[in-house]
């Protein structure tokens, strides 16, 4: 078996009420004027005051930051990065989805560094992050993303997408506190929650998985699906909450040392070009990457069949791989996202261009257990659009 390496940052705070956890963690760094970067709907729904108001409480100096949007485009974090250069921030919180975690870590560490965000992108930037950069806390208020324990930045360009990475990008402790995802709305709670699904199911079939992400990946697995339904439904279930909170954020450390791949290089050009929320397109692909290289994976497909509840024991391999394939299919459909392309609007002659540039995501395919060439995401593309299961010539 090769040496893994596994990485579990940062301290983490999880479960029910742990946000009382943010003011003892602000405590241990020299700061006195803090920045929180959130989402503005936050603030009108209250949960930005649960976060400022005890922080005001104790004598810091808050400023809240809300040009935030999801699938932030770079002018957004450029934005972000000259206002942090030209305050006196000691301390960055991170409030919200994935957009508002992503923007405020890139915020802390590019407060201490020359250039554009643009330059330090991982497809075309040319300097390389050097510095820490402030300290970072991660509050996440959506079960989906990991970004709270990853150390990636995902920015939206033109017509696809790219990241900053870099381990200085790791906060400095998360709070993840299920208590805080009560007020998403169903729409967004399946998005991400079919996003933390995809994080868990890609990181067990990675070639980089090890026993240890493939225990994580699994466990997550069972959490989402036993309660992703619920938390759509019925958004006020606390015990669907707190699997959705837990499932998301072990599905986090899973992808994080495993790696993501196929669905997330194809999911990045749908959310470039057409502006589909990033859980949104991870799930209308998730069926379709996941048929098209069952066969590289089966015995771990019938694993995976049966962390989404069903039962592979007397199924062939074969077998078992599609029946996960189908019940992947329903599960998207059951909390109210569309099953192709065509539903999303997007007209079949977008399919090249999107082949183009979900092909130069090298970073994200080269983990994929089936090696995609640009023929075979192109067919992927169209099984997504026409609803059909397809499989390599």
């Amino acid at each position: 078996m090769p040496m893994n390496t596994i990485v579990f940052n940062p301290l983490s705070h999880v479960g029910w009420g742990s946000l009382k956890q943010l003011v003892p963690e602000v405590k241990k760094y020299d700061a006195s004027r803090i920045l929180i970067v959130t989402d503005p709907v936050l603030g009108e729904i209250g949960l930005v005051d649960k976060v400022k108001n005890p922080l005001i409480e104790e004598g810091y100096a808050v400023e809240v930051y809300t040009d935030v949007v999801p699938e932030p485009p770079i002018e957004i974090a450029e934005k972000l990065a000259s206002f942090i250069k030209q305050k006196d921030i000691d301390l960055v919180v991170g409030l919200g989805g994935g957009s508002a975690l992503d923007l405020a870590k890139l915020a802390a560490v590019m407060a201490v560094h020359d250039g554009k965000v643009a330059d330090y992108l991982n497809l075309s930037g040319t300097k390389k992050i050097s510095q820490k950069g402030l300290p970072k806390l991660l509050i996440p208020t959506t079960s989906g993303t990991g970004s709270e324990v990853t150390n990636i930045s995902v920015l939206s360009l033109e017509s696809t997408k790219d990241v900053v990475t870099h381990d200085y990008l790791l906060a400095d402790a998360a709070i993840v506190d299920p208590e805080l995802t009560i007020s998403v709305p169903p729409k967004v709670t399946a998005a991400t929650g079919i996003d933390a699904l995809t994080h868990a199911i890609e990181a067990f079939v990675s070639v980089n998985a090890s026993p240890t992400t493939e225990g994580l990946s699994l466990q997550a697995i069972r959490l989402i699906s036993r309660s992703i339904r619920k938390a759509v439904h019925n958004g006020n279930d606390k015990e669907a909450r707190i699997d959705m909170s837990q499932g998301s954020y072990i599905a986090g450390l899973a992808f994080f040392n495993a790696g993501v791949a196929g669905v997330h290089a194809l999911a990045y050009p749908l959310g470039g070009q057409f502006h589909i929320a990033h859980g949104d397109s991870n799930a209308v692909l998730l069926p379709y990457v996941m048929g098209y290289i069952r066969k590289s994976c089966s015995k771990k497909m019938g694993d995976i069949l049966n962390a989404l509840g069903g039962n592979s024991a007397f199924l062939s391999e074969e077998d078992a791989s599609l029946k996960c394939v189908d019940e992947l299919k329903r599960l998207v459909a059951d909390v109210g996202i569309p099953n192709t392309l065509g539903e999303f609007g997007i007209p079949e002659k977008a399919l090249d261009k999107l082949t183009e540039d979900a092909t130069k995501q090298t970073r994200l395919l080269a983990r994929s257990p089936l090696k995609l060439e640009q023929e075979d995401i192109r067919r992927i593309y169209k099984a997504a659009f026409n609803g059909e299961i397809k499989e390599p010539v």
